[in-house]
């Protein structure tokens, strides 16, 4: 009797022992552990038996990270990430490894990933340095739910604990950024760690860590490759129909309901405009849920908090129901306390900043139609009326702030021309800074496009690494960066990455030569304007110096062109126009 091994998990099938002959076995027939097919299967002699194929630590805990979604891994060699780096080598393209030129752009790159996609990517990085760089990255995918894989070298094992080079104590390092954080000190520990972070990260929407000591990378290890399928819950769970119906009687007395969408509605665009529609009700948005809808819907108005629209804010204080669906009520987005039905995946943001009449736990997905099959239609012309006048008066102090004539070239007309130049299914990275107040002002998203920023954490230098990351999940979509010149000039060196990886992003700084949201908040408060002055050089002439196209614009009047030569362009591309710090002037 024979035995077959499995090439792609190692399984062997006995005939001995399962007294079937392997040849006599169903063509649909598949491994049992991995769900390889029959002709993954090869004759395994005594001799082979025994000879085995060895793998290293590293090359399972790639091998596993891509069985279970792991596409990418952003990072910098070095010293202590070698066996990570050869295993990535090795893996045929499974996962693809990315060089950036600083660590902080492999984890903003990571966090954009895992909020565009929902699925993980990884950074690496070397121990200490490598490590501490990742840091403001994770950050802001801790801060705003992304999942994220972080692997980190670490000395060797023998060497932790005296003070070697680059050694610092990374456990304690990484503990209050991740949902799950362990280092990696056996061999037998790889599959399963490397399983658990991944969860981990999928399930509580955040950053695991798994540091590896370089001796412990080299270490041989022939683990069976464990199986995604059955090891993810699905997460479509809902509340009982008492509850809903309690939710429903309570929008059914209100008459004045506005529905408030948050980042846990995308996706959810068309359930909530059904809902708005049978119970006439405007829906207001969070920044980061703007798209969730198209803005120029009639039942969209805007906005709501620092940059709230005028009809938003108007609505809101008016209101008396609040319908808030997967909202974290953030102290920017200024969500009053009134009488509110909440909606949320998370028990924890459930009546989060005050009591709530009726919280939903549960998807959103789930329990919008289960609400909208319960409310009754309640049709309010009068309110209705309302709510378009105000929407109309919004529009209109939008275009007339659009001044096209004026130079310096004004903010309003800069997001007004990407706003009508810009792809109906784009993706847009914003950075931080007076660039992402206006974008969230005055830009009006269409529910095909998609935007990513840097939310709680409001951290500079996100723009660039968030549309490398768009490129990569979008690679057949427009993707355009709106960034300010402070921010841009951060991780500057990563467009070299952009180029390098031919990734065609459009990058559109609005360089008004200083901080300018630092110096406008420097003027709310009283202080003299210090210290934002920027000094800059043409970023237009860095693009060209580094392979790819820049843009210079200093007149209104170039500024449709350029826009639309930029997003024709078959490369990255800078466009460094000259705006105005002064905000309403």
């Amino acid at each position: 009797m024979a035995k077959y091994r499995c090439t792609v998990c190692n399984y062997v099938y006995d005939e001995d022992k399962e007294k079937i002959k392997f040849s006599d076995l169903p063509k649909e027939w598949v491994c049992p552990v991995c769900g390889a097919p029959k002709t993954a299967f090869v004759l395994l002699t005594e001799a082979a038996e025994e000879k085995k194929v060895e793998r290293t630590v590293s090359e399972v805990l790639i091998e596993q990270a891509a069985e279970w979604g792991v596409q990418y891994v952003f990072g910098i060699p070095g010293t202590s990430t070698l066996g990570v780096v050869d295993a990535i080598r090795k893996s045929n393209g499974k996962v693809k490894y990315l060089q950036v030129r600083h660590e902080q752009t492999a984890a903003f790159m990571a966090s954009a990933y895992g909020k565009l996609t929902g699925h993980v990517a990884a950074c690496l990085g070397v121990s200490g340095p490598g490590a501490t760089n990742l840091a403001t990255g994770l950050y802001d995918a801790s801060l705003d739910h992304a999942p994220v894989l972080a692997l980190t070298g670490l000395v060797a094992r023998q060497l932790i604990g005296p003070g070697s080079t680059q050694e610092i104590d990374q456990y304690s390092f990484f503990e209050p950024i991740c949902v799950f954080n362990k280092i990696l000190m056996s061999e037998d520990q790889t599959t399963t760690l490397t399983t658990l972070a991944i969860k981990h990260a999928l399930l509580e929407r955040g950053v695991s860590h798994i540091g590896i000591p370089n001796d412990v990378q080299k270490l041989p290890c022939n683990q069976r490759i464990l199986p995604l399928e059955g090891r993810i819950p699905n997460l479509a769970f809902s509340q009982e129909d008492a509850l809903v119906e309690k939710a429903a009687s309570v929008i059914d007395r209100a008459m004045r309901p506005v529905i408030i969408a948050g980042f846990g509605a995308m996706g959810q665009g068309g359930k909530l405009l059904k809902l708005a529609a049978k119970i006439s009700a405007p829906i207001v948005t969070t920044f980061r849920a703007k798209g969730v809808v198209d803005e120029d819907d009639a039942l969209c108005v805007g906005c709501h908090g620092t940059i709230a629209s005028t009809a938003a804010a108007e609505l809101v204080r008016k209101a008396d129901l609040l319908i808030v669906v997967g909202s974290s009520f953030s102290e920017l987005t200024q969500i009053p306390e009134k009488p509110t039905v909440q909606i949320d995946i998370n028990p924890m943001i459930i009546a989060k900043t005050y009591p709530v009449e009726v919280g939903l736990l549960g998807n959103s997905a789930v329990l919008l139609p289960k609400l909208i099959k319960k409310v009754k239609e309640n049709l309010k012309p009068t309110y209705m009326a309302e709510i378009s006048k105000l929407k109309q008066g919004w529009q209109e102090q939008l275009q007339r702030e659009a001044d096209g004539s004026l130079k310096p070239i004004r903010p309003q007309y800069i997001i007004k021309v990407l706003n009508d130049k810009i792809a109906a299914d784009a993706v847009i990275s914003l950075d931080v800074g007076e660039n992402c107040w206006w974008f969230g002002r005055n830009f009006q998203m269409k529910q095909t496009q998609k935007m990513v920023m840097s939310g709680y954490l409001a951290s500079m230098g996100f723009g660039l690494p968030g549309a490398m990351a768009a490129a990569l999940a979008y690679p057949d979509r427009q993707v355009v960066c709106i960034v300010g010149d402070g921010g841009f000039s951060m991780l500057m060196a990563d467009f070299l990455t952009a180029l390098k990886y031919g990734m065609h992003v459009k990058v559109f700084i609005m360089n008004n030569g200083r901080l300018g949201m630092i110096m406008q908040e420097q003027k709310v408060e009283g202080y003299e304007s210090w210290q934002t002055e920027l000094y800059n050089f043409d970023f237009a002439d860095y693009a060209e110096h580094s392979g790819g196209i820049g843009i210079k614009v200093t007149e209104p009047s170039e500024l449709e062109g350029a826009v639309e030569k930029a997003l024709s362009a078959e490369k990255a591309t800078i466009v460094d126009i000259e705006t105005d710090p002064r905000r309403f002037l």
